[in-house]
Formats: structure tokens, sequence, C-alpha cells
């Protein structure tokens, strides 16, 4: 690896860490950059999501207050969803390894673009599916089990903006700030992304090079970014995430088209 590569790597793990403790979508960051350095796009689809957990785990540390909040008496339903996030990784990941990658290519950007459209509409689309206080406890649990189920498959196949899905769904069955959505979905993001590890540390080509290189970066970045979202009031956050995800899914939608 030459030194300007490391350099490249180091400055990309810092920005998707910061982008990741905002809204998710770092991937398009990292991934790009380890492209360049030389490795294959499985390759470095495989090297990215290893390189980008620390950057998650700091991400969930540095909201840890607002998990605290989140949770409350709620805290045996929060850590029932870790299986399910597991278990969806685990999926993701397999259909990385072995399924053709063209047409979930074709479908991602639509994913992006459509959970954009419900982080911006939240409120309208409260109205028409109900508010989460209007919910019983049993059809708060299954959507957000199944709301974790989709986002993580989505995260262990690839993961850009896997983030933006999460506070995206989450909002509409759980009435609370979006910074303490937030900080469940970076709980959930590190969960996949230590499933990845295990997953593609055994089966997956990784570049152990660049993983090192790449994930320290990310720690600096994933808990400063954290760190900023926890400032910011729920609105500002919301609409901050939403152009972010606009412009994932544009450039996913470029990409595959």
């Amino acid at each position: 690896m030459e030194p300007t590569d490391v350099v490249l790597l180091i400055v990309a793990g810092v920005a998707a860490g910061i982008v990741n403790g905002f809204a998710g979508g770092g991937s398009l960051i990292t991934f790009p950059a380890l492209i360049a350095t030389g490795l294959s796009p499985v390759s470095a689809n495989v090297t990215n999501s290893l390189s980008v957990v620390p950057g998650y785990a700091a991400s969930a540390y540095g909201t840890r207050k607002d998990l605290a909040e989140l949770m409350g008496d709620r805290r045996g339903a929060v850590w029932r969803l870790i299986p399910t996030a597991v278990a969806g990784g685990v999926v993701g990941c397999a259909l990385l390894l072995l399924a053709p990658a063209r047409a979930f290519d074709y479908i991602v950007p639509f994913l992006v673009l459509g959970a954009a459209a419900i982080l911006a509409f939240q409120n309208r689309l409260r109205a028409v599916v109900g508010h989460p206080q209007d919910l019983s406890p049993r059809r708060r649990t299954l959507a957000m089990h199944g709301i974790v189920a989709g986002m993580t498959i989505y995260g262990g196949y690839f993961g850009a903006a896997m983030g933006v899905m999460a506070v995206a769904g989450l909002g509409l069955v759980i009435a609370d700030t979006m910074a303490r959505i937030s900080a469940l979905k970076n709980v959930i993001s590190t969960t996949v992304g230590l499933t990845t590890v295990v997953v593609f540390s055994i089966f997956g080509p990784v570049d152990w090079l660049a993983v090192a290189v790449v994930a320290p970066a990310t720690i600096v970045g994933g808990y400063s970014g954290a760190r900023m979202a926890r400032r910011l009031r729920s609105d500002v956050l919301r609409w901050i995430i939403v152009c972010f995800a606009v412009a994932v899914g544009v450039v996913l939608l470029v990409r595959a088209f």
C-alpha cells in the first residue's frame, strides 16, 4: 500500500465515521476509497464492512445517554431486537457472498430514496398509519422486528444508508426524539457490523491491512458525529438525514443505471 493510499483511507475513514454518527451512509465514502487503492469490488465491500464497525461502536458509545433515556421501561423490548439484527445481518452477508449482485443493486437506490421520503413526511404518514402511541404493544413489537429485519439484511449486504432506513422506519413506531431513535440505530448498526466481522472473517476476501488503516479513523469520526448529532434539534437532525439520504440514493441510482 502506497503512502498516498494510507492518507486517502484515513481521511475517508474519519469522514465516513462522522456521516455514520449522524445518519448512516459512510460506506459511500470508504467503499470508493478502497476501490481506488486497487481492491476488487467484492473485496472492497467486504473489507469496508469490517472497517466501519469500530465507528459504529464509537457512535453507539457517544449516544449511550440517549439510548438509556429511550429504553426506560422498554429495556427488554429493545434488547430483544438484537437477535433479529444478528439474523438479518447473517442473511445479508450470505446474499453478498452467494447471490448475483446486479438485481439488488437496482433495488437499493429506491429503498434509500423511499426511506428519505418516509422520514421527510413522517408526521403525515403517522396520520395515515396511526401515531405510535395508538399502536398496541404487540403491533409495535412486530413492526419494530420487521423494520430491524429488513434494514439488517440490507446492512449485511451493503450497508450504505442503513441508518437512514432504521431512523425512518423506527420513527413511525417509536414516539421519541430523533436523537434517541438515532441512538437505537447506532446499537443495531453495531450489532450488524459485528455480525459481518464474524462471517466475513471466515468466508470473505478481507484486506486486513486496509482494515487496520480505516478502522481507527472511523472511531474518531463516529464518536465526533454522534456527539454533534446529540446537540441538534430533532427537526434539524431529521432534515440533515433526509438531505444526505437523497444524495446517497441519487449516487446509487446513477451507479446502478
